[in-house]
Parts: C-alpha cells; structure tokens; sequence
C-alpha cells in the first residue's frame, strides 16, 4: 500500500488566479525518498502544507497510510487536522523554541507512558543525546538542524515533510547535513517527501523526483530518468544544462548543423525537430578551417566548459577536462555524441 496518494489536488489562492497547485497526482511508497523540484513559486511547499493540513484543497484527495484525510470538491467533505494526520515536518528555518531545552524541544506534543524513552532514543539516533540539557542558541546549525529531525521523528510519523531543509547551511555543512538525514531516515525506514530548487541535492537524496512548473508535474521518475530523458524542454532545461539544436529526420538520422546523430524514436523522415544536447555530449578539437569559435571559458576546477558560436548564430556549451588549452576566439571543429539522443517536435 502507497504511504501517501495525491489525487488531482488543485488549490487557488485567489479565486480568479493561476493555481498554485493544478491536478497534482502522485504517490509515495513506504521508505521511499521523494524529492519536489522546481523554481520558485512552482506549488512545492504548497503541495507540502496540503499534505500536512496547513492549507485546505479545492479540488483532489489525500491518502496518508492508507486513511483518507482530505476530499475537497462537489463530492468530498472529509478533513482530518493536521495534528492527526501522523505526518512530521521539518522547516527551512527549524522552528525551534528558544526558550525550551534541545531534551524539551523534542518532547514537545509527545503524550503517554514510554515518553522520556522515546525522547532518549529519537537523540540517540540524531547523535545529541549528550546535548540534551543545551538550548537552541548554544548549538551550531547543523545541530539545530538534526533537533528538528529528531522532534520530527519522535511521534513516529507516517510520512516526513521537509522543506527546503538545508537551504539556511553553508555548503560544507549542507553536504555532511545531506549525508546525516539520509541515514537517520534510511534506518528509521520513514517515507519522506522534500521540498528543494537544487538539483544536486534531488539527486543525491531521491529514489525518485517530481518535476514541477506552474503547479503541474511536468515529469516523475528516477533520476536518471529525469536527467537523461526530460519528458519536456522545461524539465531538460531546468534539471542540468541543455542546448537545442535543430535539426531534420533523414534517413540516416537526425542532421544537424554538427553532424548526424541517431533517430532512436522512429521520428519520419523529413520532420524538423530539436535535439537535446548536455555539454558532457559536446566535444570539439582546434582546427583553423573549424566552423565554431569559442565565445567564452568558465573553469569550474573539475571542469572547463566552453560556449561554442555556430554559423548560423546557435550556441553549444561543451564540457572539457579542466587541464584543455583551448582559450576564446579560438576556431573550432564541434562534433556530439549525445550519451541519449532526447528530441522534441520543432
């Protein structure tokens, strides 16, 4: 059984505006990892407080652990409060109560027998049972960070929220904080769903992304899939970078201005298309008589990656070994050999 179902959640803001949230359907399995990507204002956090009862659909269903805790719309009228869903949520800003010990913070909405075991263990497994008689102010941001985990987990929730949950660390910090929430949720087993804009983080944490744009998931999947066959421009520009090229379905292929490459989807013949081209699918050798020139170098230590200027005005960006001799203004010879030839109707 899913941990959680959405079905077709819609929610406005503003009765005559754009939703936020359009006809999102997905599940979540158990001990699965789902990551929400996309750019600001795409309806991530709001399709987490819908989830969490922070916010009320008008339109769509949620399931969480097999009980239905939200139907909106002609045919719905059920809603359960968040303080019963059995979700836990962990805030970009960690929502800690200064005033209250870490031990205080996480015993916070805890009820019955077994509490103070409960808490030992949840601190435990966080690595802060030592700091337990210590207040917010006196711990480090990842500390703080990895309290609200361990107050999250406490009530053994049904499913994890987090959003944007490493945004406000510096990047060292942020890695090492990636790692730490990874295996805690790993061996506690919970399901979770994040909330992020960055892509590395989606994809070094995630079984599966959700692409989303406009309040619409544009695609889901694993992230190789996303990565390596965007179901759409907006997902293959927004997740690593991409160049379009043009080209023509011919019988040998798809050619480009840089070449013929494969038509592994059986596009007919004489149909113009766009090819979707990563700068590791992009290489090039200097040469005289070469039909590029190299417009700019931006070394990034592991890796050069050059914007190359074709004749007819078009830009290719080609990744190169950061060690390359190659500067602008230099002329030369661009080639591709796409690792997935992706293609989109022109």
């Amino acid at each position: 059984m899913a941990q959680v179902i959405l079905d077709a959640l819609t929610k406005r803001y503003r009765a005559a505006g754009p939703a936020a949230v359009e006809e999102l359907s997905l599940t979540l399995e158990p001990g699965e990892f789902l990551a929400l990507l996309g750019p600001s204002g795409c309806g991530k956090t709001t399709t987490l407080r819908l989830i969490a009862g922070f916010e009320r659909a008008d339109a769509g269903r949620v399931t969480i652990d097999g009980r239905l805790v939200m139907a909106a719309g002609p045919a719905g009228g059920v809603w359960v409060p968040p303080e019963q869903r059995r979700v836990g949520m962990v805030f970009q800003d960690f929502a800690l109560f200064p005033h209250l010990s870490i031990e205080d913070n996480v015993a916070f909405g805890l009820r019955g027998r077994g509490r103070a075991e409960r808490i030992r263990q949840v601190l435990d497994l966080v690595g802060l049972d030592e700091l337990r008689r210590r207040y917010p102010h006196e711990l480090s941001g990842g500390e703080q960070q990895r309290v609200a985990l361990a107050r999250a987990l406490a009530p053994a929730p049904a499913v994890m929220l987090l959003d944007e949950p490493f945004s406000s660390l510096d990047a060292d910090l942020r890695a090492q904080m990636r790692e730490d929430v990874e295996k805690v949720l790993r061996a506690t087993r919970t399901s979770a769903i994040f909330v992020t804009h960055d892509q590395e983080e989606a994809f070094t944490l995630a079984d599966r992304v959700g692409v989303l744009d406009r309040g619409r998931l544009e695609q889901i999947g694993r992230p190789e899939q996303i990565y390596h066959r965007p179901a759409t421009k907006f997902v293959a520009e927004f997740v690593g970078a991409a160049d379009f090229l043009a080209g023509v379905v011919t019988a040998d292929g798809i050619l480009t201005e840089v070449g013929v490459v494969p038509n592994p989807d059986g596009q007919p013949p004489g149909r113009w298309v766009h090819v979707m081209l990563r700068p590791d699918d992009v290489t090039f050798e200097a040469r005289p008589d070469g039909e590029a020139i190299i417009l700019h170098r931006s070394f990034r230590g592991s890796e050069t990656v050059y914007r190359l200027g074709l004749p007819s005005g078009r830009e290719l960006h080609s990744s190169q070994a950061s060690s390359a001799p190659f500067t602008p203004g230099m002329r030369v010879q661009p080639s591709v050999h796409p690792l997935h030839v992706v293609v989109f109707p022109d």
